[in-house]
């Protein structure tokens, strides 16, 4: 599995970036993104930019990895995982306006 990675640049030279996010500095690729510029936020898979991305985006992305890095740190410390540890609903009980907000869909 592949995660995605929000982070923002903060320098560019021909077809990469050097972006910073969730405590690292990167050198990732710009190919697939065109042209991106300082403080823009880029979704980051395996060094390589695959979408440019609102700080709002990049946000609530953040806070999921932050909810995961919690219930995986429940797992290594013995401490099991409940479902009150997570602050959002899954699909399946979102409404379709939720989901379509959740997706970038249009209504």
């Amino acid at each position: 599995m592949c995660i995605g990675i929000p982070m923002q640049v903060l320098s560019l030279e021909p077809g990469h970036a050097r972006c910073h996010g969730r405590s690292e500095l990167r050198r990732i690729r710009t190919a697939l993104v065109g042209t991106v510029a300082l403080g823009d936020w880029v979704l980051v898979f395996l060094d390589s930019a695959q979408e440019i991305i609102s700080s709002q985006r990049a946000q609530e992305i953040n806070a999921t990895l932050d909810l995961l890095a919690a219930v995986m740190r429940g797992y290594e410390t013995g401490t099991p995982p409940s479902h009150e540890a997570a602050s959002f609903d899954l699909p399946s009980r979102m409404s379709r306006e939720q989901l379509l907000a959740l997706s970038g869909g249009m209504h």
